[in-house]
């Protein structure tokens, strides 16, 4: 244990804090020093996002002095930027995840204490609903107590600005920089005013998810098919609210329950995770749709904002979609639509992330829609539309992880948004005489069939975090001349802001802000990302590959090719 880090446990011993922590502190030093060295070993980070990290005692740790501390370096400069404004209000919401009633309240304290109105919500809600109601209620922020998908140890703490979209610069560095300038926990006002604190509910949700229902673009579609047999699951989070609620309102009747999931659980006992990425997490569901013979079933993570897709086979089995494809059939969708209601004219724009799947770019460039790639984060493509607001007219956009966004009135990836356009994309299917299956090969038809995989490294504790630095070293300094026999052909490294053609050696900038990733194109077209993660101890690889694919026939012929292609690139690259 360093000096630094005894110095950090000294002050809380000594400090202003409660007892309860002191002896928390104390049985880890007599019992388990490597945990309180872990605890003790750094300050939690308020990074970009905010806060994320697993709850307990200590400076690296969520609890009320770290969320304190980031809640009164957040009211300092929402003062410095806002000095004229009379009503400074912040809007807070948080999921179901342990603590989550205790960090909201301590946000809400401090910020009170600190003369700033703030709006509560009454009970659990998703993400995406208080990005709507700091729009709605003109707030000049907004905080969600949530720490996504990660597993039940974690939560964490997210800032949202007055356009309702997270924090992007100059406005994080500015806050990490007053959070960062509190030295003591003294500094830290903690007494609640009353006066200032309202509680909110029912009359967001009742907005919200009417400017939902008026997105629909094939009503015609859910009245034919209005009985679709939807199982849907919240995962034990937010989605429990509003999700089956805003189905009915938009027309459908059929909406199939997973009981013991319905349970708002921080623990999430009937899941190892509560991240739609994964297939155990939508075990349960695709079990009842079995049962049920289910038409579709959508799972959403604790806080509402991602959503996973799981759609009926002829044989009656069901297939997991991964979620550049559930982002490709949402995008041709809601392209085809917006043309035959002809809606295009010329100012349309969708957004996607550089690790997202090219296939969106190829589909918006046949619809003459223009397409703009950011930095992963869903922050970035929020930050998109407030720059382009007035000028061009957001249709969707999507990121590989499981979050998309249709309309503008909601400033983050939705969900709730996302199972209501899903669900009438497949009535819209469905009166076609077609299954989601039979949609996405006609894409892959009309396109490229793309095929993408991840693969995450995790390397937890003070090591892992290193031997992540040095990964990312070693590929930048030394990146390969060629992978599984397919020379490189150009690189992108967003941390320099530069890229390079490999085929004559020109060097060019890159129209983004610097972040820590890389990229790799292969000659056939094959692309590999590389970047750590921001809120998990992982580093991740995205792979994408293409075909051709000719006719129907050898479709499995061509998906074969696609795996195999998969794995010798991951054997080659993610080890």
């Amino acid at each position: 244990m360093d000096d630094a880090t005894k110095k950090r446990i000294e002050v809380w011993l000594n400090g202003n804090y409660d007892a309860r922590t002191k002896e928390e502190i104390k049985r880890m030093m007599r019992e388990d020093e490597a945990a309180l060295n872990e605890a003790f070993y750094k300050t939690l980070e308020f990074g970009t996002g905010g806060l994320r990290g697993i709850m307990g005692v200590g400076t690296n740790r969520m609890n009320p002095y770290t969320v304190g501390t980031a809640t009164q370096g957040l009211a300092n400069y929402l003062k410095k930027v806002f000095p004229d404004v009379p009503g400074i209000s912040v809007a807070i919401a948080y999921d179901s995840r342990n603590n989550n009633r205790l960090f909201a309240n301590t946000a809400a304290d401090v910020l009170s204490a600190n003369g700033i109105r703030v709006y509560v919500f009454d009970d659990i809600r998703p993400t995406p609903e208080l990005s709507f109601a700091v729009r709605h209620l003109g707030c000049k922020a907004g905080i969600v107590i949530t720490a996504s998908h990660n597993p039940p140890e974690y939560n964490g703490y997210k800032v949202y600005w007055e356009d309702g979209g997270q924090l992007v610069p100059p406005h994080d560095k500015n806050v990490i920089a007053e959070v960062n300038k509190i030295r003591s926990i003294d500094e830290v006002r903690f007494e609640r005013n009353e006066q200032l604190i309202s509680s909110i509910g029912e009359e967001i949700d009742k907005e919200y998810m009417q400017r939902i229902t008026q997105l629909s673009l094939s009503p015609e579609a859910i009245r034919a098919h209005r009985d679709l047999k939807i199982v849907y699951t919240p995962i034990h989070g937010t989605g429990v609210k509003l999700v089956p609620e805003t189905l009915r309102l938009m027309g459908f009747e059929n909406v199939i329950h997973v009981p013991e999931q319905d349970v708002p659980d921080g623990n999430f006992p009937t899941v190892k995770s509560p991240n739609p990425e994964e297939s155990s997490a939508l075990a349960m569901a695709i079990e009842k749709a079995k049962q049920t013979q289910a038409d579709m079933v959508m799972a959403t993570d604790p806080d509402a904002d991602r959503i996973g897709l799981a759609i009926r086979l002829e044989d009656g089995e069901y297939e997991l979609l991964n979620g550049n494809q559930t982002a490709s059939l949402l995008i041709y969708y809601l392209l085809t639509k917006w043309k035959e209601n002809k809606l295009i004219e010329g100012k349309e724009f969708i957004v996607k992330t550089i690790v997202t799947t090219e296939l969106l770019s190829e589909i918006a460039a046949t619809f003459g829609v223009k397409v703009y790639d950011t930095l992963t984060g869903f922050k970035y493509i929020a930050e998109r539309i407030r720059l382009l607001e007035g000028k061009e007219k957001f249709i969707g956009g999507g990121e590989e992880s499981y979050g998309y966004l249709v309309g503008d009135f909601v400033r983050d990836k939705d969900a709730v948004i996302s199972a209501v356009m899903i669900a009438e994309m497949t009535a819209w299917a469905k009166q076609q005489g077609k299954s989601l299956k039979n949609l996405l090969q006609e894409i892959y038809l009309k396109h490229h069939f793309y095929k993408e995989r991840l693969v995450s490294l995790v390397r937890k504790g003070i090591e892992g975090a290193a031997e992540i630095q040095q990964l990312m070293k070693s590929f930048r300094e030394h990146p390969p001349q060629e992978i599984n026999g397919q020379a490189l052909v150009m690189i992108k490294d967003f941390l320099s802001g530069e890229g390079k053609d490999l085929a004559n050696g020109e060097v060019f900038k890159l129209d983004l802000p610097s972040s820590n990733v890389l990229q790799f194109f292969l000659a056939d077209g094959s692309k590999i990302s590389i970047r750590p993660s921001g809120t998990e101890p992982k580093i991740k690889f995205y792979f994408s590959v293409k075909e051709t694919l000719d006719n129907m026939d050898s479709y499995a012929a061509v998906d074969s090719l696609l795996n195999q292609k998969l794995d010798a690139l991951v054997a080659s690259v993610a080890h």
